[in-house]
């Protein structure tokens, strides 16, 4: 019996997920604020939908991409949201990086409602997106889990549990704490490296071969800045989003993060800039160079 999915949210993550999906078989209805994001499902074969009750109704799965906790909690929770097109029994699986208290609040509203929850924000870039290698960390009891993995095998590569209801969205917290903090003194250290006379392929080629070695310098920006392009997979905007949501769980519970606290002041410093705020987040290596006084390196 094929499995009808309700995708709504086609960003630079969502659209080429749901793609994946159409490809390998599954009715895929697809919602955007931008209807014409649908038109590429379509194309391969899947459905449009004219608005978000409709993605969700008649679905045996929903699932949500969105940017933030906001939207998220108006998508499912709205009057005329995914939740009360949803019938007890399905499954709303939520694949957005969002604060985990409101994953906790969806959770709560689905299990009331009598339908399954799964949180399982997504790792890896656009670029991984787009090739199907894409990795989650999924929040889900064992009967749920075993509902979505096939459908999350279909749009990437990697699975990972996490625990329970929740603990996919805490573990992506703190997977974009380290990652957008690490991307920040990469940033840094590049500029550095240039202010000093290095050439980039030197700087490269040494940190590649040390401990010093990671992917937001090796993999993220040789892809991106490097080659002069900060179209945004994923915006400084989103960044400053995602580390504001770690300094704020961080707070919760009474902790310091002081290195994470100066990297999200840096964050917050571009994103204030509207020139720099949509681009992608590998930007920030030019952000460290305007900064310095330097041109932004560039590769071969």
């Amino acid at each position: 019996m094929t499995i009808t999915i309700g995708y709504i949210g086609l960003g630079a993550m969502g659209l080429p997920l749901a793609g994946h999906l159409v490809r390998n078989g599954y009715d895929v209805i697809a919602c955007d604020l931008d209807p014409s994001r649908a038109d590429t499902i379509v194309e391969l074969g899947g459905r449009k939908a004219a608005s978000i009750a409709e993605a969700a109704r008649d679905c045996d799965v929903v699932i949500t991409c969105l940017p933030a906790t906001a939207h998220v909690e108006a998508v499912v929770l709205g009057p005329d949201g995914a939740l009360a097109q949803m019938a007890p029994g399905t499954l709303l699986m939520d694949m957005s990086t969002i604060d985990a208290n409101g994953t906790d609040r969806v959770a709560r509203a689905c299990a009331a409602k009598g339908v399954a929850f799964v949180d399982s924000p997504i790792g890896r870039l656009v670029l991984h997106a787009e090739r199907g290698e894409s990795l989650f960390m999924v929040g889900a009891d064992n009967a749920t889990f075993a509902r979505v993995e096939p459908l999350l095998q279909a749009m990437g590569k990697d699975i990972l549990r996490c625990g329970g209801q929740g603990m996919g969205s805490r573990m992506k917290l703190v997977n974009n704490f380290l990652l957008l903090t690490i991307a920040e003194v990469s940033a840094e250290a590049v500029a550095l490296g240039t202010r000093l006379g290095l050439d980039i392929d030197t700087i490269l080629k040494v940190t590649g071969s040390t401990t010093a070695q990671n992917g937001q310098l090796h993999t993220l920006m040789v892809n991106k800045v490097l080659k002069g392009d900060t179209t945004p997979g994923f915006t400084i905007d989103l960044a400053f989003k995602d580390m504001t949501l770690a300094m704020t769980a961080a707070a919760e519970y009474r902790m310091g993060l002081p290195v994470g606290a100066a990297a999200h002041a840096v964050y917050g410093g571009a994103r204030a800039v509207p020139e720099f705020a949509t681009k992608d987040y590998s930007a920030m290596l030019e952000w460290a160079c305007r900064n310095a006084g330097i041109p932004t390196p560039q590769t071969d």
